[in-house]
């Protein structure tokens, strides 16, 4: 098998320490609904650190490990995983720290209104006057809500935070790769 470029693969989380004796892994999702990582049935493991724009990870520092999903269950918040090939406490222990990352065509598919925040990242956002806010960079989840992060996703310079929530976003249109906020340019 060919191992993927980290461009064409998705984090959806990080192994947060083992769980039992039989070798499970405990997972800390990105998602508030992990839905992606409850139904893959593999997954990359890798230990290298984070991507951000200061330091760009080649495909020759990627340190990709396939894994085949035996099961995959929600537990208090973090989602418990046995993996084929990982059978004590101790290889799931030597796991610790690593991202979990899935091909974005894995993914369940959604209603047709509905969508992954994934799929926001690259399109273009407008304020209800026309104006050009930037494209999205990124999407994060503070806690109480997502917030988008609108700039140059080229240079990756970010220029403005926006909530995503429905009193902003007035309309995603991913075909045309399109956001309407309710927000002005200036704050």
């Amino acid at each position: 098998m060919i191992t993927p470029s980290l461009d064409d693969l998705i984090e959806l989380g990080a192994v947060q320490d083992a769980q039992g004796l039989q070798g499970q892994i405990k997972v800390r999702p990105h998602s508030a609904d992990p839905v992606a990582l409850l139904s893959s049935k593999e997954l990359w493991l890798s230990l290298i650190p984070r991507r951000s724009a200061a330091i760009a990870v080649s495909h020759e520092q990627a340190s990709l490990k396939l894994y085949k999903v035996k099961q995959a269950k929600m537990h208090s918040g973090t989602v418990l995983i046995a993996l084929d090939g990982i059978i004590d406490r101790d290889q799931a222990e030597a796991l610790k720290g690593a991202r979990i990352l899935v091909s974005r065509d894995v993914f369940p598919k959604v209603e047709s209104d509905s969508y992954y925040w994934v799929d926001l990242i690259g399109c273009k956002a407008v304020n209800l006057q026309g104006e050009s806010l930037g494209e999205v960079i990124d999407i994060n989840d503070n806690g109480a809500h997502g917030v988008i992060a609108l700039g140059d996703l080229e240079t990756k310079t970010v220029k403005q935070l926006v909530p995503f929530v429905k009193e902003a976003v007035k309309s995603v249109d991913l075909p045309n790769k399109l956001i309407t906020l309710d927000w002005q340019a200036d704050w």
